[in-house]
C-alpha cells in the first residue's frame, strides 16, 4: 500500500509514544492476517499497517528538541513517557522551530527547567513550505491544551497545502461547522477533535454512564478527577486554558445518557499536577444513580494508566483511517473515525454505533478498492 507520510506538530510525550509504537509494531506485518497484537485496536486498516506510518516532518519550540532528529528529540526533556522500545533507531527529519504564538502558558515559565519548556532562539520556519517540501499527507496536532491560536495556525497551513489534519487536542476545528466546510471545499479529509485514550478516563466513564442508562438507572451526579505529572497536566494548571477541554470531556460523557442532567451535577476535568506521577495518570470516578423504587446506586472507580501511550493506541488508527479517506477522495470531516476516536467529533455517536459505522466504512473501502482494481473510479463522496 505504500507509506503514510505524516508531520507532527508538538514533539512531546504523545509523539514519543506514537513513534515508539510504530517501531514496536513494525514486526506485525510479518504475522498472518487476523492475528491479535496486544495494544492494537486494528492491526490492518485497509491494507495499512503500523509500520507503514512514516514521520517526514516535525515541529516544536523547545531548544532541547529543535534542530535535532525527531527520533532523538522524543527522548529529550521535558518528555517523561516510558521508553518501551529498546532499540529505537535514531535519525528521522530534523525538528523545525514553529511559531510560539500561544503554545506556552505564562505560568509554565515559573517551573524548573526539567519540567517545562525552554523556547528556542531559532527563528520560526516557514511551516507551509516545510509541509510541501516534506511530502506530508497528514498533520498530527499534538499542541498543548489551550493553544487556540497555534492550532488554528497549523489548520490554516493544512488548508493551504492540501494536508489532512488529525487534531488530537481540544481546540474545535474539525467539529466546527465553518472549519469543516473549509476542509470539505478544499477536498481534504480531516479527523478531530480531542483524542480519546484507548482505555482512559473518558471511554470508561462513557461506558459506565451508558450502562446506567441502559439498565434504567438515572444518573443523578457524577465526577471524574484526573491527576498526572507530565507537561500536559502542568499546562492545565492554568484553568483559563481549559474551557474547551472541559466542554469536550463533559459532552463525551453526557451525550450517552438517555436523560438530561444539570450542569452543576457533572464535574469532569483535570484535578491537579503531581510531579512524581510523571506520565502516569490517575482517574478517580464516581457515579451516583437512582435505581428501582428511587433507591440509590453508587459506583466509585480508580483507574491508573500510562497516559501518552494510551492515546497513541488510538492515534495510530486515526492516521491510517485518514489515509484511507485521502485514497478514496473523501472531503471534509470523517464522521465514523472521529466519533470512534475523538471526544468532540462533528457528530456524537454511542460507542456501539461508532464501532458499527467504522466497520461499515472499512467495508466501503474494500468495495472501493475492488472497483478501483477493476477500473479507474471517480472520487468517493461518502464521509462516513
Amino acid at each position: 500500500m505504500g507509506s503514510v507520510k505524516v508531520a507532527i506538530a508538538g514533539v512531546g510525550n504523545c509523539a514519543s509514544a506514537l513513534l515508539q509504537g510504530i517501531e514496536h509494531y513494525r514486526s506485525s506485518g510479518d504475522a498472518p492476517a487476523g492475528s491479535f497484537f496486544d495494544g492494537l485496536i486494528h492491526r490492518d486498516v485497509g491494507g495499512y499497517l503500523p509500520g507503514d506510518i512514516e514521520v517526514v516532518a516535525a515541529f516544536d519550540i523547545d531548544r532541547r528538541k529543535v534542530g535535532i532528529p525527531v527520533r532523538e528529540a522524543i527522548f529529550s526533556l521535558p518528555n517523561c513517557t516510558p521508553r518501551f522500545v529498546d532499540r529505537m533507531p535514531g535519525g528521522g527529519p530534523i525538528v523545525l522551530m514553529a511559531p510560539v504564538l500561544d503554545g506556552v502558558a505564562p505560568h509554565m515559565r515559573d517551573y524548573p527547567d526539567a519540567r517545562t519548556f525552554l523556547p528556542s532562539d531559532a527563528p520560526p520556519c516557514d511551516v507551509e513550505a516545510a509541509l510541501r517540501d516534506s511530502g506530508a499527507e497528514i498533520l498530527i496536532c499534538y499542541l498543548p491544551v489551550g493553544s487556540e491560536v497555534a492550532v488554528r495556525f497549523f489548520a490554516e497551513a493544512c488548508l493551504a497545502t492540501g494536508v489532512s489534519l488529525v487534531n488530537c487536542v481540544p481546540v474545535f476545528i474539525v467539529s466546527d461547522p465553518a472549519w469543516g466546510a473549509r476542509f470539505r471545499e478544499k477536498g481534504i479529509p480531516a479527523i478531530g477533535d480531542d483524542i480519546k485514550s484507548q482505555l482512559g478516563a473518558t471511554i470508561v466513564h462513557r461506558v459506565l454512564a451508558n450502562l446506567f442508562t441502559q439498565r434504567g438507572i438515572r444518573v443523578r451526579r457524577t465526577y471524574q478527577l484526573n491527576t498526572g505529572g507530565n507537561t500536559d497536566f502542568l499546562n492545565m494548571l492554568n484553568r483559563e486554558r481549559l474551557e474547551s477541554k472541559k466542554v469536550s470531556k463533559t459532552e463525551a460523557v453526557t451525550s450517552v445518557l438517555g436523560h438530561d442532567i444539570e450542569a452543576d451535577d457533572v464535574h469532569i476535568g483535570p484535578s491537579d499536577y503531581v510531579p512524581w506521577q510523571k506520565d502516569n495518570k490517575l482517574c478517580f470516578l464516581r457515579i451516583e444513580g437512582e435505581g428501582f423504587g428511587g433507591l440509590p446506586i453508587e459506583l466509585e472507580l480508580r483507574l491508573s494508566v500510562t497516559d501518552s501511550p494510551n492515546s497513541a493506541g488510538v492515534v495510530i488508527d486515526a492516521i491510517r483511517f485518514c489515509r484511507l479517506g485521502r485514497d478514496m477522495g473523501i472531503a471534509g470531516p470523517m464522521i465514523a473515525p472521529a466519533a470512534s476516536y475523538m471526544k468532540h467529533p462533528p457528530t456524537q455517536l454511542t460507542d456501539d454505533e461508532a464501532r458499527r459505522e467504522l466497520e461499515e466504512f472499512l467495508a466501503d473501502h474494500r468495495g472501493w478498492a475492488a472497483a478501483k482494481a477493476a477500473k479507474p473510479t471517480t472520487p468517493h463522496s461518502a464521509t462516513r
